[in-house]
């Protein structure tokens, strides 16, 4: 069992998401750094899907271990330890029972991810344990964690040994294919989108990132039809202002879509703080199929080494 002591600004239950619901209004969820929770749960000897904590950045955090076991600490590089004694980053590390996690602001990204042996066993709903803020289910509760709640761990044989691996490697630009109502934007609209140093709004959050830069618009202001939406998809609103939409966005929506972040990269949009900045820049169907083909190589490098 996992105490949580203090939770700081945000930690969540998420695994890899829903799959399988959108018909009916059900959003896929899941860790906003998909490949992060991935790595850190095959450090640990979890299956890639099995829930772990999202700790959004913000405030220090810690957490009691009432049992045993191996974690691993990866996405945003988080200062920890573990009773005054240095966590890695990236590596796997055993944990005492009795002993307390504390981690503090990381020195970049957004999001940090713990994966815990056997993994954080809540009940789960609709095929998974992510929580859903919105909905409000999944997780514990269907909210963020809070002081004094206490979280229980799968069964597993933790690995004892120290194990590292090597992260991918982050920066602020997410590649993009252009969207179906692309070309309904002016061309000078175009090309401020990707040319623009977008500022993250900090009224976003984990359903979409609210960019601000110059206003786009629409050389065909038509109204559109509500259409489908996913993780990546690029909306902009009557003010101009994109949105990027995250796990936790909804699945249909009115707003033109100008682009798609391909799924290769979405993982970077984790990792960028609010305030901050994001290049978007543009990517074809072959390059987007590559870019997802290199990322499972990496992943599948990452099993095998350990």
């Amino acid at each position: 069992m996992i105490e949580v002591i203090r939770a700081g600004l945000l930690i969540t239950v998420q695994d890899l998401g829903r799959r399988g619901y959108r018909h009916l209004g059900v959003g896929q969820g899941g860790a906003l750094d998909p490949v992060a929770l991935t790595v850190g749960n095959r450090l640990v000897g979890n299956e890639a899907n099995t829930a772990g904590l999202e700790i959004t950045v913000g405030s220090v955090v810690r957490l009691g271990f009432h049992v045993s076991t191996s974690i691993a600490l990866t996405g945003a590089d988080v200062s920890a330890d573990l009773d005054g004694e240095p966590v890695w980053h990236g590596w796997r590390t055993p944990v005492r029972e009795g002993q307390t996690l504390t981690l503090a602001v990381p020195r970049f990204g957004m999001r940090a991810y713990l994966a815990v042996a056997g993994g954080i066993d809540v009940p789960p709903v609709l095929g998974s344990r992510s929580t859903d803020l919105n909905a409000g289910f999944g997780g514990l509760a269907g909210r963020a964690l809070q002081d004094g709640d206490t979280l229980p761990l799968g069964s597993a044989t933790p690995p004892t040994e120290r194990k590292g691996i090597k992260l991918p490697a982050w920066d602020s630009v997410a590649r993009a294919i252009p969207g179906p109502e692309y070309d309904r934007f002016k061309r000078e609209a175009q090309q401020a989108f990707w040319q623009t140093e977008w500022k993250v709004s900090a009224h976003s959050n984990r359903m979409g990132y609210r960019l601000l830069g110059p206003a786009l618009t629409c050389a065909n202001a038509r109204d559109l039809l509500s259409h489908a939406v996913l993780p990546g998809t690029v909306q902009v609103p009557p003010n101009g202002q994109p949105i990027v939409l995250l796990a936790d966005a909804q699945t249909t929506g009115g707003y033109p879509r100008i682009a798609a972040v391909i799924e290769a990269d979405l993982w970077k949009l984790a990792q960028v703080r609010l305030g901050a900045t994001l290049r978007l820049v543009p990517c074809t169907l072959a390059a987007a199929r590559a870019a997802r083909q290199a990322l499972q190589y990496y992943v599948n490098r990452i099993e095998e080494s350990l």
